[in-house]
C-alpha cells in the first residue's frame, strides 16, 4: 500500500474487513455512512484507489475487487461457496417479483448440510412477517431449489406470479396454506394450482 493517504489506507481496511465480515464488497453508500463522508468524497477515495492498482470495479452493485492477493484469499477458504443474491423477497403479503442478481455472496458449506450447491441461491428479506422465527428486514436467505418439502417448511412460494417466504402447510381440499411467523399477520391460503414452490429455506445470514 505505499503511496496511499492516511484516508485511502482506512478505506481500504475497511473494504477488506467487511468482505471478510460479510462475504462481499461494501456500497459506496455504506463506506461513506461508514466513515461520516459525502458519497461523492468515497467516490474519489475509490477512484484513486483504482488509479494505484489496489482495486477494480464496476458500475455493478459491490463489484469491488481488491487487488491484494491476501485480500483475495478471503473468498477462497476451505468450504467457502459463492452463491447469488437475487434480490429481496417479502415477508408479509406476497411481492412483486425482483429476481435480479444484485451480488454474489459467501457462504460456509459446513453449515448446509447435504444441501446441493448447485442449487442454491439468495434472497434479502423485506417485511417482518416471519419476525418470530428470527428472519428481520434486511437478513438474507439461502434457499435450495427443488428441495424436498414438507408440512412445516419455510419456503419461497410463487403465488400469482408474486413472491413471498411463509411456512409451508398442505390442508384438505387441496389447499396451500401460507403460514406467517407474527400474530399480526393473516395465514395466507391459495388452490395449489396458483402455488409454485420456489425452493426451502435452509440457512440465514444477518448482518450487524
Amino acid at each position: 500500500m505505499k503511496s496511499l493517504t492516511d484516508k485511502q489506507r482506512q478505506v481500504l481496511n475497511f473494504i477488506e474487513n467487511f468482505q471478510e465480515q460479510q462475504g462481499m464488497a461494501p456500497t459506496v453508500y455504506e463506506i461513506s455512512d461508514h466513515f461520516g463522508i459525502k458519497t461523492s468524497t468515497a467516490f474519489a477515495h475509490l477512484k484513486a484507489l483504482e488509479r494505484k492498482k489496489e482495486l477494480s470495479r464496476s458500475s455493478k452493485a459491490r463489484s469491488i475487487t481488491l487487488a491484494n492477493k491476501k485480500n483475495n484469499t478471503l473468498y477462497l477458504f476451505s468450504g467457502a461457496l459463492m452463491i447469488p443474491l437475487l434480490g429481496r423477497v417479502n415477508a408479509g403479503m406476497p411481492s412483486e417479483s425482483e429476481e435480479y442478481k444484485e451480488a454474489d455472496i459467501c457462504i460456509d458449506s459446513s453449515m448446509l448440510g447435504k444441501c446441493s450447491s448447485e442449487k442454491l441461491f439468495a434472497l434479502r428479506i423485506q417485511g417482518e412477517s416471519m419476525r418470530d422465527l428470527g428472519m428481520y428486514e434486511g437478513d438474507i436467505i439461502i434457499i435450495e431449489q427443488d428441495a424436498s418439502i414438507h408440512s412445516g417448511d419455510v419456503v419461497v412460494a410463487l403465488v400469482n406470479n408474486e413472491v413471498t417466504v411463509k411456512t409451508y402447510r398442505p390442508a384438505p381440499g387441496n389447499i396451500i396454506e401460507l403460514h406467517p411467523a407474527n400474530p399480526d399477520f393473516q395465514i395466507q391460503r391459495y388452490p395449489a394450482s396458483e402455488v409454485a414452490i420456489q425452493g426451502k429455506v435452509v440457512m440465514l445470514q444477518r448482518q450487524f
